[in-house]
């Protein structure tokens, strides 16, 4: 039995790494090369990114998911994984077979107001509650749906009912969607070859039919006919194009002077020639069109190719972010930081009660948190490459870090006192600040270009990341806090001594469970309270530098100092003995509502250099979910020690 133990957690990790190996694996193409096509890159948001990056951020917004499920299976088979079509499969559908995109449920409405307004209670595929609908079921109600929008945007979003707000959602999913359609090609277009032939041998004969208009002689009229009716199809994907998908003529001047498809035609007016990568894509779009796979795959390889001389840096961009989005690295970390933490809430429970076999799964949580950490810590590295930029840009970028410093410090933690709590809240901690992450993704690109505000390498590097580090140790000590409260009122596991057992397989020793987390609490917030201040103090430099002032009592600047004073509380009323262990618990726990104040609160009041990444979600979950439940916890933590289970013998 005890050689079965032992070889348990070495089971467990050699699970979930070949797992991780086989995802980061390469993966083959199929008949059409859609994933050489979602590599290519393109200028969105000021930032080159893959054709992939701009289908998962648009269906994210659209949809709240990166892909789109072809089947509905119930959510018990949850050993069954329906067939999904891929971001970059979509995103070549709704470009160049809009008819058969338009038949994707894809627009997410929850609202019953909203649905019952528009009358399509009867239509949609409802799934967990949520109902989502194809562009075919809302075009008889698009005019509605664009004039309550406009009368939900003239409304100040902080003053918004949650009708509007849904209404607002609903309009701009729609707007994106015709403008995602419109990218490549006029929309209704079957083969954009022949229309782009047509346009380039009608644009001499046009051009000096309008230059002979223009100067007063006899024109070609019929030449001028076909020339502007061809043009005015190409105007509408000037003006309605998504993505800038044709690279600059001249490079060397302005890498970044890329252009739509549309534009890119009409500037042939003034220079007489076609852009190559215009005829590139017009082949890929006709041969998706008519599921000519040979030529599809021609006109991609052929556009590479065209593309490696002078845009090797763009496409290398491209091929490295769709490997990044491919391999989810945060998606998987989260599964592994579950798993986890089910292992160490065993080894918890059954601590004292059966050693061998919760020894077993410490360990394995343990080693499973390793592993979530490594693969954690390789997706905050590929980003920080991606970007060129340190590790904590934006809210989506904290909350990443947040979960891997949290990380860090639970598995110190776990070294040094080996009862599965550390590796429980790293557990926790990671998977929640990665599930808060995936929410903010939803907003979508989370790499796009820093604010003005931010941009300051530098002082970015060091303040951010010292007071993001801040905010980790912070949160570790209320979660290790609401561990104590927790399992002292329910469990008898805080008066367990902690030790190794002996022949008998009993524990004994003079430090119980309890006493370790107050002792893990107590460093945490002194090494919090080291790095909210060292933050703080460089984020005062870095506005100095920044805006010629070190302190501007700015609501972020405040949170900041909040951090810094709660935590020196923490201390000074541990050490004047004003309070003991239950009373350091809650002064933890409530530490965590000043923290999340912090991070979200400021964001949210809309006002200050700081006001950016407001969320009305979140605003629900901080205020009325976290917050309120935090205090519960403090007056649980208040209750007489004759209610606490693990007290309640002494």
């Amino acid at each position: 039995m005890k050689t079965l133990f032992k070889l348990i957690p070495w089971f467990f990790l050699a699970l979930f790494a070949t797992e991780i190996i086989v995802v980061m694996l390469p993966k083959k193409d199929g008949a059409l090369h859609t994933r050489e096509f979602g590599r290519l890159p393109v200028l969105l948001g000021g930032r080159i990114q893959p054709f992939d990056s701009v289908a998962r951020n648009t269906l994210l917004q659209i949809r709240s998911t990166g892909d789109v499920p072809l089947e509905q299976v119930p959510s018990w088979k949850f050993w069954h994984h329906p067939k999904k079509l891929k971001s970059t499969d979509w995103l070549l559908e709704a470009m160049f077979k809009p008819e058969v995109a338009d038949t994707r449920p894809i627009f997410l409405i929850h609202h019953p107001d909203l649905i019952s307004e528009l009358k399509l209670g009867e239509k949609g595929v409802e799934k967990s509650g949520l109902r989502y609908y194809t562009f075919h079921e809302l075009e008889p109600v698009l005019r509605e749906i664009n004039d309550q929008g406009n009368k939900a945007h003239a409304v100040e979003e902080a003053h918004q009912t949650t009708y509007q707000k849904q209404v607002a959602k609903l309009s701009n999913a729609v707007a994106l969607y015709q403008r995602i359609k419109n990218s490549l090609q006029p929309e209704g277009t079957h083969d954009l070859t022949r229309l782009v032939a047509d346009y380039q041998s009608a644009l001499p004969a046009g051009l000096a039919a309008f230059r002979a208009q223009q100067n007063g002689e006899k024109a070609d009229a019929v030449a001028l006919k076909k020339f502007t009716d061809l043009a005015g199809q190409f105007e509408n994907v000037a003006n309605y194009a998504y993505p800038l998908t044709i690279p600059p003529a001249n490079p060397e001047e302005n890498r970044n002077a890329w252009a739509n498809l549309g534009t890119s035609l009409l500037a042939s007016i003034q220079s007489g020639e076609i852009h190559p990568a215009v005829n590139f894509f017009a082949r890929m779009a006709t041969a998706y069109g008519h599921d000519d796979a040979a030529e599809f795959n021609s006109a991609v390889a052929g556009y590479k190719t065209w593309l490696a001389p002078k845009f090797d840096k763009e496409v290398s961009k491209g091929r490295a972010e769709f490997y990044f989005n491919d391999v989810k690295a945060f998606l998987h970390a989260t599964i592994i930081y579950i798993f986890a933490l089910l292992l160490a809430a065993g080894a918890l429970a059954t601590y004292g009660l059966w050693p061998g076999f919760s020894e077993s799964l410490r360990r394995s949580a343990f080693y499973l948190i390793a592993l979530a950490f490594v693969v954690h810590t390789f997706g905050i590295i590929f980003r920080m490459v991606l970007e060129g930029r340190p590790p904590v840009t934006n809210l989506y970028s904290s909350a990443i870090f947040i979960g891997w410093g949290a990380c860090v410090l639970g598995l110190v933690l776990e070294r040094v006192y080996r009862i599965g709590l550390g590796s429980a809240v790293a557990g926790m901690a990671g998977f929640v600040t990665l599930l808060i992450a995936h929410n903010l993704a939803l907003g979508g690109d989370t790499m796009e270009m820093l604010r003005a505000v931010l941009d300051t390498n530098f002082w970015l590097a060091t303040h951010v990341v010292t007071v993001t580090i801040g905010y980790a140790s912070t949160f570790v000590a209320g979660m290790l806090a609401i561990a104590y409260v927790l399992l002292g009122i329910f469990t008898p596991i805080l008066s367990t001594p902690l030790g190794k057992p002996d022949a008998a397989g009993k524990i004994t020793g003079d430090l119980n469970i309890g006493k370790a987390l107050v002792r893990m609490v107590y460093g945490i917030v002194c090494f919090a309270t080291l790095f909210s201040f060292v933050g703080t103090v460089l984020g005062g430099i870095w506005a100095d530098q920044s805006w010629g002032r070190f302190w501007g009592w700015d609501p972020k600047e405040n949170g900041a100092l909040l951090i810094v004073l709660w935590n020196a509380l923490i201390l000074h009323a541990r050490w004047g003995g004003l309070v003991r262990e239950r009373g350091l618990m809650n002064l933890a726990i409530f530490g965590n509502i000043i923290t999340a104040f912090s991070w979200f609160g400021v964001n949210m009041l809309g006002i200050g250099l700081h006001s950016y990444g407001f969320m009305e979600a979140g605003f629900v979950w901080l205020y009325y979910i976290f917050m309120p439940a935090q205090v519960a916890l403090i007056l649980l933590g208040l209750l007489p020690l004759n209610w606490w289970r693990s007290f309640r013998e002494a």
